[in-house]
């Protein structure tokens, strides 16, 4: 379990909470104008402590830092979009890159998106196209009553961030922990879900890091809410383990087979808090990566 937890936090996507609207002019670098950041570093993630990760996106007074992500990740971000609604090669799923850029000082943080398109076209040399599929999902709707979630009170000041949001997840043999900014968190630790001042869509989003579908959102709560899950055991191991495949994590042929033939506990958790994942099949707005270098080009 040790190794699990501490490999399986890879899959982050950040972007999913600013909408689900495609950027126009997908495609090739160059076909409109956009912003640039003044000065960006874009590597290679170095191999990390095997006793824990922590991944990210943050802004400080010195710029933007994202720590750690996929291509297919930092794509979603740029584009805002889910991370699942992004396909490309296997490659854009494991190999994982750092970001350190300074803004231009007449922009502002609502313009790191389409920043981020720029630096994607130019230092990948990325080439996109958009495309429907239907293709099967969980719906998280209201299930039978009484709903077992606390709406809390939302803080002012979190209405004037910016959409982009912040965040990082860290996790290793203790468990997981996902840090939103704002007071906005959740942990899964020791099979208790923990979930503080989330909004219904990202908490979907982060149940779908232990999900074999993509989550829509469907409830329409529109607060922000306290949750709480238990699972045992043997289901919690189930989730770490399909949370590690959702991670792009390369895990051996017998936790796969595990993986294939067990059935996901997270739909019958879900009705712990009066909410259902109703499996369905939806048309869903792709982004498919045409053209991607491996090795990005030097800063």
């Amino acid at each position: 379990m040790t190794t699990t937890l501490c490999v399986l936090i890879g899959s982050l996507a950040l972007s999913a909470s600013t909408g689900t609207a495609f950027a126009q002019g997908v495609g090739a670098a160059g076909s409109a104008a956009r912003a640039e950041f003044e000065v960006a570093s874009l590597r290679p993630t170095p191999p990390s402590d095997v006793h824990g990760l922590s991944l990210g996106f943050r802004m400080d007074s010195a710029g933007m830092h994202i720590g750690g992500l996929t291509l297919r990740e930092i794509v979603a971000t740029a584009y805002r979009v889910k991370t699942y609604q992004v396909r490309g090669p296997d490659w854009a799923e494991t190999e994982r890159f750092d970001i350190n850029a300074t803004l231009p000082s007449n922009s502002n943080a609502d313009q790191i998106p389409e920043m981020l398109q720029a630096l994607l076209a130019e230092r990948f040399g990325l080439a996109l196209h958009r495309e429907k599929k239907e293709m099967p999902v969980y719906a998280l709707v209201i299930g039978k009553p009484p709903l077992r979630v606390q709406e809390v009170p939302q803080d002012p000041a979190a209405g004037a961030t910016t959409g982009l949001m912040n965040g990082t997840l860290s996790g290793g043999p203790a468990g997981i922990y996902r840090d939103f900014g704002n007071g906005s968190s959740y942990s899964f630790v020791a099979g208790k879900f923990e979930g503080k001042k989330l909004k219904a869509a990202a908490f979907a989003i982060e149940l779908e890091r232990y999900a074999d579908r993509p989550i829509v959102d469907l409830t329409e709560l529109k607060g922000v809410y306290d949750v709480r899950f238990d699972v045992i055991p043997e289901d919690y191991q189930a989730l770490l383990r399909r949370a590690a495949v959702n991670s792009g994590m390369v895990v051996p042929a017998q936790m796969m087979r595990a993986i294939d033939t067990e059935t996901n506990p997270l739909p019958q958790a879900i009705e712990q808090l009066g909410l259902k994942l109703d499996a369905r099949r939806m048309s869903v707005d792709l982004l498919l990566i045409d053209q991607a270098r491996r090795t990005p080009a030097e800063n």
